[in-house]
């Protein structure tokens, strides 16, 4: 997955000795795979589902996944592998669609499911050997399909069903072909790691080599390797993403890296303050600081599509970080903490586009600066994970993720002064009461959303026409799904208490239930 790096794109670590490839048929689900299959310790890429085969053999994998997919496998169009990898002699494991697209492939009957099933299902397990080995033979999975494998194909074995579908899972021990239809990387079914982790130790043979340690250590030669004697500027926010970027470049070129902290007006409150303080007691490292609050607010005026947002203040940020590079002798990088949900949610060939990042979708076509992205294929808890690794203090590691665009995204609607006064009063509010709970670590993103429409309330019995608050507060592994938090009824009559009695303009906050998906973390 390495990059011309004279575009300036981002270079994916070097292909470690055991590296598992999931070919996307576009499920929204993938990206989770290969979260179970690292949690294994085992390293991935993904890769589209009609990558050249050439370039599969290039990148010398040792197993193979086959991701689900919303197609159906008989319909025209469908999208199609080609059928030459069955001939690598390379173990695979289809899921979902995957499944369905090796048995249409290897002459199985694949057909529109009688009865569908989506949500928790009992799986009654009939072979409890590789697969299913050290588990329960009655188990709950997580099903979504609406087509089934009525019949495997000549020479694999049935291993599991449920009440609605005769083949839930299946295997070819001699071509160590394996498949299920259920989803086992998602929460929903407890025991699918270890569906997994059978499929990579007991099938692929793994020896779960990839680790943090290792990932520092093949970053750290490649940020080298990419720029050079050149000097490189990072933009910093103060969030967990930009200060591990920070720690792993200087880590790989000293010196030759200058961070810039760019405040755009959309921070939190004391955030400026405070981010400048606690990196310098953490790092010894060049921190320039830009206060540039009416250029971006000036740039945001009467914008009300997030769309519009992100991408003006994307590209503020780079032609901030282009100009203050001029300032520095033959600074050619800008260092940036994308990580792999951004890329997922700004559209890929396989996904759709969710939102564009600031960071990915977000950025200027003509850039000056090429990019240096050494955590742009890692999860969050990952980056945390190489955060420790690189003895980064304890409250940043485990700071709440706060989005590039800052609270622009979190006003629906024009962004103001008034507004960004009004919601950052809230938005603290809400961070305090959580953390006098004891509930910050044990919440992903708790935060105040401000809705650009007015109710009627009634406060010292006078009438009041002001602002609501939504409050939002969810519990999540990495972002790509999440559950709203159900936090204590007394932690909430606090937040609503608070924020109606000490921030002016506000009479109303109401409580987000919703999860990710069908809903975004963000509003915007």
């Amino acid at each position: 997955m390495s990059i011309d790096q004279s575009s300036g794109a981002a270079i994916a670590p070097v292909t470690p000795s055991e590296l598992i490839i999931v070919l996307d048929f576009g499920a929204q689900y993938t990206q989770l795979i290969a979260r179970r299959i690292r949690e294994c310790h085992t390293y991935c890429e993904i890769l589209p589902y009609d990558v050249p085969i050439e370039t599969i053999k290039a990148r010398n994998p040792v197993g193979l996944v086959f991701s689900g997919g919303p197609s159906s496998v008989y319909e025209a169009g469908a999208p199609r592998i080609d059928k030459a990898i069955y001939d690598l002699g390379l173990p695979i494991l289809g899921i979902c669609y995957g499944m369905q697209s090796m048995a249409n492939d290897l002459g199985g009957v694949v057909s529109m499911a009688t009865l569908k099933e989506f949500g928790k299902t009992r799986l009654d397990v009939l072979d409890p050997t590789v697969m299913f080995e050290g588990l329960n033979r009655d188990l709950i999975c997580w099903m979504s399909h609406g087509d089934t494998v009525e019949a495997p194909p000549p020479g694999f074995t049935i291993a599991a069903a449920t009440d609605n579908c005769p083949v839930a899972a299946m295997y070819d021990a001699e071509r160590r072909f394996y498949a299920v239809q259920f989803h086992p990387e998602v929460v929903h079914t407890p025991w699918g790691t270890e569906i997994i982790r059978n499929f990579l130790e007991k099938v692929v043979e793994t020896h779960g080599l990839w680790t943090m340690e290792s990932f520092i250590e093949q970053q750290v030669q490649l940020v080298r390797d990419q720029v050079g004697e050149n000097q490189v500027v990072c933009g910093l926010s103060g969030g967990i993403d930009s200060c591990t970027v920070a720690a792993l470049v200087h880590k790989a070129i000293g010196s030759q890296l200058t961070c810039i902290f760019v405040n755009h007006g959309l921070l939190r409150k004391g955030e400026e303050d405070d981010v400048r303080r606690k990196f310098a007691a953490a790092f010894n490292i060049n921190l320039i600081y830009v206060d540039a609050v009416e250029r971006f607010v000036g740039k945001l005026a009467g914008v009300t599509d997030p769309e519009r947002k992100r991408k003006i203040i994307g590209e503020e940020f780079v032609r901030v970080f282009e100009e203050e590079s001029l300032k520095l002798t033959n600074a050619k990088f800008l260092a940036q903490g994308t990580l792999y949900p951004d890329v997922i949610e700004s559209g890929t060939k396989s996904a759709a586009k969710i939102k564009t990042h600031h960071n990915v979708g977000g950025l200027p076509e003509n850039m000056n600066l090429k990019l240096v992205e050494p955590l742009r294929y890692l999860f969050k808890d990952e980056v945390r994970a190489v955060a420790e690794e690189l003895g980064l203090p304890s409250d940043m590691v485990w700071r709440q993720p706060f989005p590039g665009p800052g609270l622009a995204i979190r006003i629906t609607g024009e962004v103001t002064m008034e507004r960004l006064h009004l919601l950052r009063s809230a938005d603290w509010v809400i961070i305090d009461e959580i953390k006098r709970a004891g509930l910050y670590r044990k919440v992903w993103q708790s935060f105040a959303v401000l809705i650009p429409t007015k109710s009627v309330g009634v406060m010292g019995d006078q009438r009041t026409y002001a602002y609501p608050i939504v409050l939002r507060a969810v519990t999540s592994e990495d972002a790509m799904t999440a559950e709203w938090a159900r936090l204590p009824y007394e932690v909430l009559e606090r937040i609503s208490s608070r924020i109606v009695n000490e921030v002016p303009g506000v009479n109303r906050v109401v409580l987000d239930i919703t999860s990710k998906p069908p809903a975004t973390i963000e509003w915007e």
